[in-house]
């Protein structure tokens, strides 16, 4: 019985290095292909076959560096810095650590920023000081991100001075607002007093011509009441004449009364009684 156990935990050592074999063989099997597939631009192999590797559960840093350098040949950066980041959070040697960061870097640049690239390159040559490669890219992100920089200050600078030109030309605009409000209220102002003025005058007017209309009136009255006289001018000569003689005719008959009446008195006059 004891025998037996011992032959159980004897084999168990072999039969689990067997199995890790077997997984890192097929590990390095996918991981070639995907290399092959990667040669071939065939990105939808290699992807494939890095996962696959993945899943064995070894060489697992090596098959996401691969994965990552494969979707970043794609295009698809955010998904091959994503696999990066779990490299660098595994892997423990210093090679493996300086080739990812240096991706990193690249991946970044595609994407223009310049920021993360420089970080990234920095911590490639943490890991790595002697390659020329990683120092040339990282002096090209530092150039770029200062490029940026000043390109940003300039159009900050050329975003304020547009404001600071809108402010003004809208103060001015309101300036140019207020003094035509004060023009137009002059205005109105003014055209309130002619028309007041004209209001007054026409009032004015129109009471005299009320007066005169009513003297007018009273003078037609006037006319009217007086009896009407007959001008000169109207007869004619012998009507003048005729009329001439009938006043003498009358003055002679009134003369003769009145020396009538005088012999009369004479006549008939006589002495006081003393």
């Amino acid at each position: 019985m004891m025998r037996k156990l011992f032959c159980i935990v004897f084999w168990l050592p072999l039969m689990v290095a067997a199995q890790d074999e077997t997984r890192i063989q097929q590990a390095e099997n996918y991981i070639f292909e995907g290399n092959e597939a990667f040669d071939a631009l065939d990105g939808v192999a290699a992807e494939k076959n890095y996962r696959r590797a993945i899943a064995t559960g070894t060489k697992t840093d090596i098959a996401r560096f691969n994965m990552g350098a494969t979707l970043q040949q794609d295009n698809y950066v955010d998904e091959a810095l994503r696999a990066y980041a779990d490299v660098t959070k595994t892997t423990k040697e210093r090679p493996n650590k300086h080739r990812t960061f240096h991706n990193i870097g690249n991946a970044l640049m595609q994407i223009k920023d310049y920021k993360g690239a420089v970080e990234a390159y920095k911590n490639a040559l943490r890991n790595n000081p002697n390659d020329d490669e990683t120092r040339y890219n990282y002096a090209l992100a530092k150039k770029m991100l200062e490029d940026e920089n000043q390109d940003q200050d300039q159009e900050d600078q050329d975003n304020q001075n547009n404001k600071d030109n809108q402010d003004q030309q809208k103060d001015k605009n309101q300036d140019q607002e207020g003094e035509n409000d004060k023009e137009q209220e002059g205005e109105n102002q003014q055209d309130n007093k002619d028309e007041s003025d004209d209001e007054g005058e026409n009032e004015k007017d129109e009471k005299e011509s009320d007066k005169n209309d009513e003297q007018d009136q009273q003078g037609d009255d006037e006319k009217e009441q007086q009896p009407p006289q007959a001008s000169p001018a109207q007869l004619s000569p012998q009507q003048v004449q005729n009329l001439l003689e009938a006043m003498s005719n009358e003055e002679k008959k009134v003369q003769d009364k009145v020396n009538a009446k005088k012999a009369k008195a004479v006549g008939t006059k006589s002495k006081k009684d003393w």
